[in-house]
């Protein structure tokens, strides 16, 4: 009986009360995105980044703003950090950790990669083979499947 009055209360509420409630009663998450770049001789873009102390270089990639498609976040990222301007660019995969969902995708360059946020220490580009010693290791072998699945 609770359930049923429960039910009929809420298909008479207004959209818009509804929509508030369930954001309220929803647990908080954060999403980002992060890319794997390749310019015309295939080599990939990894950024040594001023947060990133332990592990040193990586992919690219950063937080989504607030109603910021994932697509778009990636693009901007990529051209507020390095002048990198994205073309080709399709999600690889999204993965969950915990109350974080990260929106990998993948992507060619255009443009010369430069520093231009102070979150960044050096933006090269990398042959696969060739990739820093001091680099998440998960990472690496993203990168690593990703181009192999290219092949």
């Amino acid at each position: 009986m609770f359930k049923q009055i429960v039910g009929k209360i809420w298909r008479i509420m207004p959209q818009s009360l509804r929509v508030r409630l369930v954001r309220v009663s929803q647990k908080k998450f954060t999403a980002s995105v992060a890319a794997i770049i390749t310019n015309e001789k295939k080599e990939v873009l990894l950024l040594e980044h001023v947060l990133r102390p332990a592990s040193g270089w990586g992919i690219p990639g950063g937080f989504m703003e607030y109603g910021e498609q994932p697509e778009d976040a990636v693009c901007r990222e990529l051209r507020e950090e390095t002048g990198v301007e994205l073309r080709n660019v399709r999600l690889y995969r999204t993965r969950v950790f915990k109350s974080h969902i990260e929106f990998i995708f993948r992507a060619e360059a255009t443009g010369k990669a430069q520093i231009l946020s102070r979150e960044i220490l050096k933006a090269e580009w990398f042959a696969p083979g060739k990739m820093p010693e001091m680099m998440n290791l998960a990472q690496k072998s993203l990168i690593e499947k990703v181009l192999s699945e290219e092949v």
